[in-house]
């Protein structure tokens, strides 16, 4: 058993999520775990009994609303052995906890081209597996060949990228905890790899606010529909503030915490985001925001 199991791999009662989500709105884990490897985690699942404490999987935050005191156990894949990144002839082996910046600025360095498109997203790789995180009409899960995944019986499997039904902000794997995965890259000028590189991240600057911490595009784009944001646009609602949320005057799809906002700020600015656009356009809008409780 590993020293830290001793400590129920520092168990944190109480602990606070404020700083550890993007867009920085208080909230408190009632229970928080770092694993410092896959065997601290396995340990973790089977303590926490499969089925009666339920687990949240905590990566950079970006796309976690924290509301108030959250119940379930919070385990943060935060640690160095979750973070490798090992490059190979015809890709990239990462964990879960690699940023996607230091995974495609390090493949640009290689020469690898084919993931610049993720440059500029926030998150990790887990995170954006999770909810196939893509921009520009292409996504995460076109590049992956196989992602290694534990399940919460503490079991570890490799699943082939072919078998994971990978959908618009979908992937399937909710049901396991990420752990790395491989995506498949190809050779490229590394010129030409660093300009494509500075031209998304130009694009994604005009259209996107960073202002202040914010945590993404709250809701999903409609299929055959307008964009979210643009839907939201045409309700009028830029700039409309509740408590310390507002609305983005830049990106209708945004909510920005302007002012020591509280997820309740927020959760009234979604509600009344959704109404607005269902009565004017008959539309439900979907959250792309995971909100934790």
């Amino acid at each position: 058993m590993p020293k830290s199991a001793m400590n129920w791999c520092k168990c944190l009662k109480g602990r606070p999520l404020k700083e550890l989500t993007a867009i920085r709105c208080p909230a408190t884990a009632k229970f928080f775990f770092e694993p410092r490897d896959e065997e601290d985690l396995a340990f973790i699942l089977r303590r926490l009994k499969p089925g009666k404490i339920q687990c949240l999987i905590l990566g950079a935050g970006s796309n976690i609303l924290a509301a108030g005191k959250i119940k379930r156990a919070v385990i943060k894949l935060g640690a160095p052995a979750f973070k490798k990144i090992v490059f190979h002839k015809g890709g990239v082996y990462a964990g879960a906890g690699a940023r996607l910046n230091r995974i495609v600025a390090q493949a640009a360095g290689r020469g690898l081209s084919g993931a610049e498109f993720l440059c500029g997203i926030p998150g990790t790789l887990g995170g954006a597996l999770a909810m196939n995180a893509g921009a520009w009409g292409e996504s995460i899960g076109d590049l992956v060949e196989n992602v290694r995944v534990m399940d919460y019986n503490s079991k570890i499997k490799d699943l082939p990228g072919r078998k994971i039904k990978f959908a618009y902000r979908e992937s399937g794997l909710g049901r396991y905890i990420i752990l790395a995965a491989r995506l498949k890259l190809r050779r490229g000028k590394r010129a030409a790899i660093r300009a494509g590189i500075s031209a998304y991240l130009r694009r994604r600057a005009g259209a996107q606010d960073n202002t202040f911490p914010n945590c993404g595009c709250v809701f999903k784009n409609p299929a055959a529909q307008m964009p979210a944001g643009r839907l939201i646009d045409l309700c009028g609602l830029k700039g409309k503030r509740s408590g310390g949320a507002m609305i983005s005057p830049k990106h209708a799809n945004f909510i920005l915490n302007y002012n020591h906002a509280s997820a309740a700020d927020v959760l009234r600015l979604m509600a009344f985001m959704k109404t607005a656009v269902k009565k004017r356009f008959g539309v439900a809008l979907e959250p792309e925001v995971k909100i934790w409780r």
